[in-house]
């Protein structure tokens, strides 16, 4: 197949929420050179492609999930040994805020293993919001499913982002998640989005998926009435306990792909590397810098699981000349 012209896709002048699943596999399906240099022509039309802007994820209550997530260890019904944590106090949190401030984080998530928080839950999230916003930190949350009442409550709050994940694509869903449905997940992403909030939404890769699906995913994204202010691309990690430990894993040039492709739909939207990275060489790293993602964690944890050491992620970003300034002081271009 042949490239397709740069006024197609890479040129980002317009901004589109009409992307076809016949447009985006053949995005998939061009040439590994040709796909990266139209995502980088998409790349450079908005964004310093040599910075790199970095968030912070803290687990604020860990384990004992209802849901059944495959992929997931906080899950009830799956044995992984983990240990379960009970929401912590704003003490805590504040020590967390001020390490993630002193490694050059920016934005500080939270996240909370809830299927949807109680207005009690919430009162105590909201604690911890304040102690966030008081380090100078940018807040996001991943809480599970909210009402639009509760959007609501964040918003006043003070809450920046808010992250909730479609996952996968529609057709592949079911076979990962039973527990909620993908309506669910848009429905939380409309109550977000109406209570003001930025949207922090993407998936995760690499979950024995087709890559049918991964273009069916970056459809649902690229489709929502406003693209995504931060769009996490996850590459799964098999924890043992979990159903899908030991499925074949991901072509590491399809996820790059994956990413090339998020970057030519959500042209002015962060791409963020998030699970996965602890188990990525440095070369797939710079191949997905190459491919538009501009947006990292920093920590050692992600959550529950592993992620590269600060200082191995600033060593990598010295090697390839990459600043990770905040995003605010980034060089976006018009």
């Amino acid at each position: 197949m042949t490239a397709l012209p740069p006024t197609s896709a890479a040129s980002g002048d317009a901004t589109r929420n009409d992307w076809t699943q016949v447009e985006v596999e053949a995005l998939f399906d061009l040439p590994f050179n040709d796909l990266l240099y139209q995502a980088q022509i998409a790349h450079r039309a908005h964004f310093d492609a040599n910075q790199v802007q970095v968030s912070s994820l803290l687990s604020i209550k860990t384990g004992r999930c209802p849901e059944d997530c495959k992929y997931c260890p906080q899950s009830l019904r799956w044995n992984t040994g983990l240990t379960e944590q009970p929401l912590l106090s704003p003490e805590q949190v504040r020590t967390a805020a001020r390490k993630a401030r002193a490694a050059g984080a920016e934005r500080f998530c939270m996240g909370a293993a809830w299927r949807r928080p109680r207005d009690r839950q919430l009162d105590q999230v909201i604690e911890l919001l304040a102690v966030v916003r008081e380090e100078g930190l940018e807040t996001c949350l991943t809480l599970g499913m909210l009402s639009a009442e509760q959007a609501e409550r964040l918003g006043r709050a003070g809450l920046d982002y808010y992250n909730h994940n479609l996952d996968t694509s529609p057709e592949f869903y079911g076979q990962v998640i039973t527990t909620r449905d993908y309506q669910d997940r848009l429905d939380t992403l409309g109550h977000v989005r109406a209570a003001g909030l930025k949207v922090c939404c993407g998936g995760i890769v690499g979950m024995g998926e087709a890559r049918v699906d991964r273009a069916g995913l970056m459809v649902q994204l690229a489709n929502l009435p406003e693209h995504p202010e931060s769009v996490p691309i996850n590459l799964l990690v098999q924890v043992p306990g979990t159903p899908l430990d030991g499925i074949e894993r991901l072509d590491p040039l399809e996820f790059v792909r994956t990413i090339a492709v998020a970057r030519l739909l959500m042209p002015r939207s962060r791409v963020r590397l998030s699970a996965g990275r602890d188990d990525m060489s440095d070369e797939l790293q710079a191949l997905c810098f190459l491919a538009g993602a501009n947006s990292i964690f920093y920590g050692e944890t992600l959550l529950t699981t592993g992620n590269p050491a600060t200082e191995a992620d600033r060593g990598l970003f010295e090697r390839l000349g990459i600043n990770a300034a905040p995003e605010s002081k980034a060089a976006s271009l018009p």
